[in-house]
């Protein structure tokens, strides 16, 4: 007969509704361990999607993702001559906020020469961009449809084509444009505010004619270290491996959301305990007298220890896979993306395996302090 369980039908609906409760709670952790690993993902997604070998940017800038970057679009015959280059492209990337449907719809655009360097998209539904001017690819979760016009600036765009799983490192759901039509955008300025640049400095390089980064994919064999110092020796114009994109992205604009996500997922963990524990204690306590009836008996501390120990273990197993079926199931209501990882759910499972035997070690001390005679009392 195991104790453990004929304990747990004899209080069914108590036992239920504590995996329930710790369910919710463990499903809160590994949400915040998602929306950890979707702050990544969301980071790191147009550096990959870029698919680039080089990063070229304006002088002592980080790139076009940490901080603003302008060069002049000519630089990219420059660049395409270099040694080691195979291909190259000019990139514009910026934040908007459009009106759409009597509200406000924040996107991120990113403009690119159809066929060249960061103007690939995995398409989900639709066609890829084939006319010059007007045409966009939308993320599904800007909520465009296909077919569907928008007006950017003084221009109406058509979406095209819609992509999947496309947003910038704010969260910002991404469109696809054609390179000209993202700078036209970008340089789409109040004529005041045009008047008072051209008056400022007649001889400035027009917003229309700029761009914010190079892509460059190298050639076999070739060392992007190399293309790296060269570029460099142009004193206007700095160079980034996509490594050192990556660093920049998880070490500065996410790092402390990390930290901060990871402290409340520590804290829930150590509420965690508590709550286990003290679920264990009051469990154990409603049994005093069954445990000294068992005592009485004859029972070993063995037979005690591990009925303690079962519940505590089907408690936090039961509301760790209820917890991560719902939290699974409700992904896609949240605004951000989440991701999980299967390395974070065993890592998580085992944590929560600790943690109750941890929280077990409560009851089980209240029980072998219990004393048979109390078996005989009122």
């Amino acid at each position: 007969m195991n104790l453990a369980w004929r304990d747990v039908q004899h209080s069914l609906g108590r036992f239920a509704l504590t995996c329930v409760g710790l369910a919710l709670l463990l499903g809160v952790v590994m949400g915040m361990t998602a929306i950890y690993r979707g702050l990544v993902a969301e980071a790191l997604g147009l550096v990959h999607a870029a698919r680039a070998d080089v990063w070229i940017v304006e002088g002592g800038k980080r790139g076009p993702f940490a901080e603003s970057s302008r060069i002049p679009r000519e630089t990219l015959d420059a660049i395409r001559v270099q040694t080691g280059v195979a291909s190259a492209g000019a990139v514009v990337y910026q934040t908007l906020e459009i009106p759409y449907r009597d509200t406000n719809l924040r996107v991120f655009a990113v403009g690119a020469d159809p066929g060249q360097p960061g103007s690939e998209a995995r398409i989900i539904e639709g066609r890829p961009i084939l006319t010059a001017s007007f045409e966009l690819l939308a993320d599904r979760k800007t909520g465009l449809k296909l077919g569907e016009r928008l007006r950017i600036g003084r221009d109406d765009f058509s979406v095209v084509g819609l992509i999947a799983d496309a947003s910038s490192s704010g969260g910002d759901p991404v469109i696809m444009m054609t390179l000209r039509d993202a700078q036209q955008v970008q340089s789409q300025l109040e004529p005041s505010a045009v008047r008072r640049e051209v008056a400022r400095n007649p001889a400035a390089t027009p917003a229309a004619s700029l761009v914010n980064a190079i892509i460059v994919r190298l050639e076999p064999h070739s060392s992007a270290e190399h293309v790296i110092e060269s570029v460099k020796r142009w004193k206007h114009l700095g160079a980034l491996s996509t490594a050192d994109q990556e660093a920049i992205l998880t070490r500065s604009v996410i790092e402390r959301a990390r930290r901060q996500i990871g402290l409340f997922a520590g804290i829930l963990l150590v509420v965690t305990t508590v709550v286990i524990g003290l679920i264990v204690y009051t469990m154990t306590m409603d049994k005093k007298k069954a445990i000294a009836t068992l005592k009485l008996i004859g029972a070993p501390d063995r037979t005690i220890i591990l009925l303690i120990i079962q519940q505590a273990l089907a408690m936090g197993v039961l509301g760790f896979v209820v917890g991560a079926t719902l939290i699974r199931l409700a992904q896609d209501s949240f605004p951000r993306r989440l991701v999980f990882e299967t390395t974070d759910t065993i890592a998580l499972f085992g944590i929560i395996v600790v943690v109750c035997l941890l929280a077990s070690m409560f009851g089980v001390r209240s029980a072998l302090r219990i004393d048979p005679a109390s078996a005989l009392g009122g």
